[in-house]
């Protein structure tokens, strides 16, 4: 094409990904007694829009911590953790909490299903609790169970599902709200092979779809799907990888 074609008609390649998250020097320490353990020691991370990350490590390692630290589920005691651009440390409790609901999904080992509700009721009480009308939260969760295959599964109760039901069921609840994050705390970990493989390829899926996935994990087999793994060991982050 000649330089002297007009600017509007010239390709311009695509600027990088913005991050979805950005955090800066996240430290945390937990007192038992006389004992003091730093969890997380300065860590400092980036993670891009509809980016799949894994957070590798073995047991005792700061991994959940860092989940907990960087979603706002616990606090830091120094660092700072922006997400969609918002210091979600600088907030009050109740809007840390009005933030994730409606920004974040979160996805258990031990699922965290209400045992006397079903698997509707399950799915639609965090879209009650952020807002959503009840008509509204009944559609967005019945949509979601039905779009991981549990469409006939809907007035079932925990006790009377599967594990992996079970895990599709608290899939289904953290993308129920349409979140920007879904954060997964070793999904499979109370699954068997065949299971797990099941859930994973329904998160690979959703990442497909532009969620952006960042999952815990001891597991390679597992950390293997995600395109980017980071290793915490002892409160760092000592190994950043991308496949690909």
């Amino acid at each position: 094409m000649s330089s002297n074609a007009p600017a509007d008609a010239r390709h311009v390649a695509p600027g990088p990904t913005p991050s979805i998250l950005v955090a800066r020097g996240v430290r945390k320490t937990y007192r038992t007694g006389a004992e003091t353990v730093e969890a997380l020691r300065g860590v400092d991370l980036d993670v891009a829009a509809g980016e799949f990350l894994a957070v590798m490590g073995p047991s005792g390692s700061g991994k959940t911590t860092l989940l907990n630290c960087l979603s706002g589920l616990d606090d830091v005691d120094a660092g700072s953790v922006a997400v969609n651009g918002d210091d979600i440390h600088a907030m009050t409790d109740a809007r840390r909490t009005r933030h994730r609901a409606a920004s974040m999904g979160f996805i258990f080992q031990a699922f965290n299903l209400i045992p006397v509700f079903s698997a509707v009721e399950n799915v639609e009480l965090p879209l009650l609790l952020a807002g959503s009308g009840a008509k509204e939260a009944r559609r967005r969760a019945e949509e979601s169970l039905g779009r991981l295959g549990l469409g006939h599964r809907l007035r079932h109760r925990p006790p009377e599902l599967s594990g992996g039901e079970q895990q599709r069921v608290t899939v289904a609840r953290a993308i129920a709200g349409e979140p920007r994050i879904v954060w997964a705390d070793e999904p499979t970990g109370n699954l068997d092979t065949e299971t797990a493989a099941t859930v994973m390829d329904l998160l690979r899926g959703l990442h497909d779809d532009g969620l952006t996935l960042i999952l815990v994990t001891h597991d390679d087999a597992i950390g293997a799907s995600a395109a980017r793994r980071i290793e915490v060991r002892d409160g760092r982050i000592v190994a950043d990888e991308r496949r690909g």
